[in-house]
Formats: structure tokens, C-alpha cells, sequence
């Protein structure tokens, strides 16, 4: 039974982009374009070399922005507002998801690449915003990405989590490996599974993956 392997969960952490929102929202799409534009300003490059840029960097360092800050010295606080400069009218209200997450016994945080208020945004879009005991950003982890397991220490350390005690929800595979490594339940939220041993479960509907638990 599912629900076994989390009775002893106290503190719940969401990914936000592609797990608190479906993919089919389409996000990504607009950030990304926001993310090469910005890139090709800030480096001076083509469209072409600004979107290999953009993707090679997440590959490399787990983030666009890492890329960036490491090898251009880029200032990451312009860089976060213009990227998530998105619209967020059509993303559609989730009252079940926030039920069921409502329901989740013990503390509940969202942890993203993003920035705060991004994901603030995002939140109250989907009509889950104050359900959450914290949220943070890739700036509380002082702009080191997930899948740096510092990344997650640092976050964990500022909200007093222990990680023992914990489940991770992400549509990120690479984000997972960390969090199991420090003794977390890992949930893999995306349309197809992914086999790995850092990965405990997996859901393509995280609404109907909490309903068992509670």
C-alpha cells in the first residue's frame, strides 16, 4: 500500500513548474523564450547561439541562471524578473489538489528553480496559495540550483527540515537524486515513468497521488 511508505512523512516538499501545474499548462514555453532573449541581450549572441546557450547551460548546471553566474558573472535578480514575465491567465484552479494538500499531516513547502515571487504568482493562479507553510526560491539557496545537493541542505537547514522525515514531489528526474540520498520519499510527477534507484514512485496525476495517502 502506498500510504505505508509515507506514514512516517512530516514535512512535504512540491516542486512548483510541470508538479503543482500540468505540463499541458505550457509555462515553459514562454519562459524559455523570455530566458534565450535575455541571454542573447546579455551576451551579445544570436537567437541560435542564445537558445543553445540556454539549454546547454541547464544541462551543465541545473539551471540557465547557474550557467550564466558561473561563466558570464551575470546579476541573477534582473535575470529572474524578466524570465518569469509570464501570463498566468490561463492556468486553471485546482481546488482538489488543495484539498488533498490541505490534508497532509505535518509542515508543507514549495521549493523551486524559480524565484519567490514567481512562484507566488503561480500559486495563487492555481488557487493554492496560503496553503503552504513556506515557499522558496533559488534565491534562499543564494542561487545555487537544485540538483546541488547544497542547494537542498541550504533550504532545508532555513526552514528546519529534516530530511528523514520528508517526501520530495518533482517532474525533474535529476532533482530527485539528492533528496533520496538524505533519506527522503521521492516522487517522480510527470506523463511517463522513469526507472532509477533514487526514484521511489511515480504519478502523471499528483492530485490522485495524495488522495491515497490521506
Amino acid at each position: 500500500m502506498v500510504a505505508a511508505s509515507f506514514s512516517h512523512v512530516r514535512a512535504w516538499v512540491f516542486d512548483l513548474d510541470n508538479t503543482l501545474y500540468p505540463p499541458s499548462a505550457r509555462l515553459f514555453d514562454q519562459i524559455e523564450v523570455r530566458m534565450t532573449a535575455y541571454v542573447q541581450d546579455a551576451l551579445g549572441v544570436d537567437a541560435r547561439e542564445a537558445d543553445f546557450l540556454r539549454d546547454h547551460y541547464w544541462r551543465k548546471y541545473g539551471t540557465t541562471l547557474a550557467g550564466l553566474m558561473s561563466e558570464h558573472n551575470v546579476d541573477p535578480a534582473p535575470y529572474l524578473g524578466a524570465v518569469h514575465d509570464i501570463d498566468l491567465s490561463h492556468l486553471a484552479r485546482a481546488p482538489n489538489l488543495a484539498a488533498h494538500i490541505r490534508a497532509l499531516p505535518g509542515r508543507c513547502i514549495v521549493y523551486t528553480n524559480g524565484s519567490e515571487p514567481y512562484a507566488q504568482r503561480v500559486l495563487k493562479a492555481r488557487g493554492l496559495d496560503g496553503l503552504f507553510d513556506a515557499v522558496y526560491g533559488v534565491e534562499h539557496a543564494d542561487f545555487r540550483p537544485k540538483p546541488e545537493q547544497a542547494a537542498f541542505e541550504a533550504i532545508f537547514a532555513l526552514d528546519g527540515l529534516d530530511a528523514t522525515m520528508g517526501a520530495m514531489f518533482e517532474d525533474d528526474t535529476r532533482n530527485l537524486a539528492a533528496p533520496h540520498a538524505m533519506g527522503m520519499q521521492t516522487v517522480h510527477v510527470a506523463p511517463a515513468p522513469f526507472v532509477a534507484d533514487h526514484i521511489h514512485h511515480h504519478t502523471d496525476d499528483l492530485t490522485a497521488f495524495l488522495s491515497q495517502l490521506v
